[in-house]
């Protein structure tokens, strides 16, 4: 058994440049259009794991292709994927975190693209799973931070869901605890690889903030978080 590999995919420059802050060895590869940074971390055991991080662009395309590039590449043993969301769970507030236990999509047909892997034409499958094992740990890694979070339901489409009325849709048609752009097709081309995979998202609003208005959040600060929380998670494998 070699080093484990864990890739890492952010949602924000910052966030991967901390990370690659706490790396050692650090390398850049320029491929598909991304700077993928990559160096080594020391785990809580007595492992050394590898990590490359990247930033993966936005909608289900972009992260489709992150995703299968990092695994071409980097062959990891497991792809982490953090981002922010909009809220859609009345128990929850801004900056909690929802794990991405289940992963659905919006506006795509699954008796159809649920027939290919993890699937079969005989037994589509209607949604993707983060990996057990690393829920677990992020799980432990979240409460160590003090972080209200839940395992729940995040729903992926291609559009931004700006209000009441799209956030509504979105509950009605996926029963999701937030709403993205990317986390079902990370899971599902993680899945295509038999990759584990983990979808974290802090919320960043309630899905109901126009698009102009969301933009001005400060998301240095959860970039922060996210970074510190992305190595934490890694030490703990």
């Amino acid at each position: 058994m070699g080093m484990k590999t864990v890739a890492i995919i952010g949602a924000l420059d910052e966030e991967v440049a901390l990370i690659a802050k706490s790396l050692t060895h650090v390398t850049h590869t320029a491929k598909g259009s991304l700077d993928i940074v990559s160096g080594t971390v020391d785990s809580f055991g007595s492992d050394v794991i590898k990590v490359a991080a990247t930033v993966g662009g936005m909608g289900l395309v972009n992260a489709a292709a992150t995703t299968q590039l990092l695994i071409d590449e980097f062959a990891p043993d497991a792809v982490i994927f953090s981002g922010i969301a909009g809220n859609l769970n009345t128990h929850l507030h801004i900056n909690d975190v929802v794990l991405g236990g289940t992963l659905r999509y919006l506006d795509t047909d699954m008796r159809l693209v649920g027939q290919w892997k993890p699937g079969t034409a005989d037994a589509p499958v209607e949604e993707f799973h983060s990996d057990d094992r690393l829920l677990e740990v992020a799980d432990e890694a979240l409460a160590n931070a003090g972080i209200t979070h839940i395992t729940g339901i995040i729903a992926s489409g291609n559009y931004f869901v700006d209000t009441p009325q799209k956030a509504e849709e979105v509950i009605r048609l996926t029963g999701a605890d937030a709403v993205e752009m990317e986390g079902a097709a990370v899971a599902q081309v993680a899945a295509r690889n038999d990759v584990p995979a983990l979808v974290i998202r802090a919320l960043s609003d309630n899905a109901d903030t126009d698009y102009e208005v969301f933009k001005e959040f400060d998301i240095s600060e959860y970039a922060d978080t996210a970074a510190r929380l992305a190595v934490d998670i890694v030490k703990r494998l």
